[in-house]
């Protein structure tokens, strides 16, 4: 276990590089996006390019950046369901997910886009607009994504895999952060004089709302 966790750990740090790599993206459109606006009603300048590039970069931020994501834990969850369940059972519904979906959905997109790519790289094709852009490069971004999202997924499963069996303390790298709600259940436990453990999480009733929603108009 521990050379897997080795090799899950070097995935981390790429797909960590990975992300703090496309913030940089997010703040080029957005200058390329406000450029081409300032040029296009001061100076009646425009351009099929620019435009597209800023497709570009949108593109290679949510393709690129699901591994990142996956890595933060930071995709969406049914919060009522998993706030009620044992770290343990939401780390056993997690490797079911991550192997029966998020592994095989990875690879069956990577072999049905590839061949687009490759199709787009021999041909050299081209943007239809006048003006436009060399097609390949946005068509990579497809198998390259799913391909970081696969080696996430396999990373991911590696530290499941690890906490069940007792090689880890955590299932994540990074446990996510507190909701509002389960800041707000703990401050009422608090009040009330109940130890509610580290980690653990505390799903308010109804009369508990209602009390927290006094209290803060109050």
């Amino acid at each position: 276990m521990g050379g897997l966790l080795k090799i899950s750990g070097l995935v981390d740090t790429l797909n960590e590089w990975v992300g703090k790599l496309i913030m940089w993206l997010i703040l080029a459109a957005v200058l390329i996006s406000t450029g081409n606006a300032v040029m296009r009603k001061a100076f009646d300048i425009g351009s099929n390019a620019y435009l597209e590039i800023q497709w570009y970069l949108f593109a290679a931020v949510f393709m690129l950046g699901s591994g990142y994501v996956f890595l933060k834990n930071a995709h969406v969850r049914i919060d009522f369901i998993s706030t009620k369940l044992s770290k343990r059972t939401n780390t056993i519904i997690d490797i079911l997910g991550i192997v029966l979906f998020t592994i095989p959905l990875a690879f069956i997109l990577i072999k049905l886009s590839w061949p687009v790519f490759e199709r787009a790289w021999t041909s050299g094709e081209m943007s239809q607009n006048a003006g436009g852009l060399i097609r390949w490069p946005v068509y990579l971004l497809i198998p390259l994504g799913f391909t970081l999202l696969a080696l996430q997924a396999a990373s991911e499963l590696i530290k499941r895999v690890a906490f069940l069996t007792g090689h880890r303390a955590e299932p994540f790298s990074v446990e996510q952060e507190k909701s509002d709600e389960e800041l707000l259940a703990e401050e009422l436990a608090a009040k009330a004089g109940i130890d509610v453990p580290n980690g653990e999480r505390m799903p308010l009733n109804a009369h508990d709302q209602a009390a927290a929603g006094r209290d803060g108009k109050a």
